[in-house]
């Protein structure tokens, strides 16, 4: 019988935790609220790429942030080498999630809409 979450799916989910606790106590108070959304990791192990958000941030501080955090990959790697059991750390990524940004427009158009209703 096949596992039903493959090794994949449980390093992925070991590399968010630990990164969400790594960034929030070395990085916080260099990029503020920071949320690891998701992690996506090669078939091999190899690469992740790490979809995060930043609150309360405009486009440049988003863009600062991408490259703020790719510039700390290699401390960033280290550092999961360290807090976790793995013969080979995968290499790390950095991409900002534009998801909850997209939400709350699609929240704020949908109150507009609703208010508009009301007012005929």
């Amino acid at each position: 019988m096949a596992r039903e979450f493959g090794r994949s799916a449980r390093v992925s989910s070991q590399i968010q935790k630990e990164l969400a606790v790594l960034l929030q106590r070395e990085f916080g108070a260099r990029l503020g609220f920071i949320t690891v959304n998701e992690v996506e990791i090669s078939k091999d192990l190899a690469f992740a790429k790490i979809y995060f958000t930043v609150l309360n941030t405009d486009e440049a501080g988003k863009l600062a942030s991408v490259k703020y955090l790719n510039d700390a990959a290699p401390y960033i790697r280290s550092e999961l080498g360290k807090r976790m059991r793995l013969r080979n750390v995968p290499g790390v990524r950095f991409y900002y999630d534009d998801s909850f940004d997209a939400g709350m427009r699609v929240a704020a158009l949908l109150k507009d809409v609703k208010t508009d209703d009301h007012e005929e």
